[in-house]
């Protein structure tokens, strides 16, 4: 007799999981990552116990410094194929106490090209670097994102040199082209928060 049920999974985790975990690398808290996903915080820490219990760890710290690629993401697809190349600037972020009226300001008044914007974030183009503002009670210091080629060898790179990986490589968008941004922070010698960004295309072309 065939067994009932969801067939298992060929993925080490259920997309649902992935992308529950994938807000854990990115340091969001579990309201945060349950607007996010539009699921109950029940739900966060129940996709986030499972993700705990296939992976063998104890706590989010240890999930936060996993660097597991999802099995059908462009990254992993592409990865064979990576060339190193010279670090660049991609992201600047910035917080703002009213984030509607700043945003508002930075495209009508500073004239900045408007990239797009959700509820509590806006991106803008500043010549080829990105802004990212965000909604925050007081200003604080911007993180440097840099450009990289290959998230997950700068960042062993780094961890060999003796340098804090705060989170590990994680996919934080997929474009409708199937194109997908990945990130990872780091710490620098002050322990000031820096940051890796990586934008994978699909070696198979646009996806569907």
């Amino acid at each position: 007799m065939s067994k009932r049920g969801r067939p298992a999974h060929p993925d080490r985790l259920t997309p649902a999981e992935w992308r529950v975990v994938e807000g854990v690398r990115h340091g969001l808290t579990n309201p945060a990552i349950a607007k996010r996903c539009g699921i109950t915080q029940n739900a966060v820490k129940f996709h986030v116990s499972s993700a705990l219990g296939k992976l063998g760890f104890d706590n989010r710290r240890e999930l936060r410094q996993w660097a597991g690629v999802r099995a059908d993401s462009a990254l992993a697809a592409a990865q064979a194929s990576l060339a190193p190349q010279a670090w660049s600037l991609g992201q600047v972020a910035r917080t703002a106490r009213d984030l509607p009226t700043t945003a508002d300001w930075l495209r009508d008044i500073v004239k900045l090209p408007e990239l797009f914007r959700l509820p509590d974030m806006a991106f803008f183009d500043c010549g080829g670097v990105r802004l990212y503002l965000s909604q925050g009670n007081t200003a604080t210091n911007s993180i440097l994102y840099f450009k990289v080629s290959d998230i997950h060898a700068e960042v062993d790179r780094l961890r060999a040199a003796g340098v804090t990986i705060t989170s590990a490589p994680h996919r934080v968008h997929v474009y409708p082209n199937g194109t997908e941004e990945w990130m990872a922070f780091f710490n620098d010698p002050d322990d000031g928060a820096l940051a890796l960004t990586s934008i994978v295309k699909h070696p198979e072309g646009e996806v569907a």
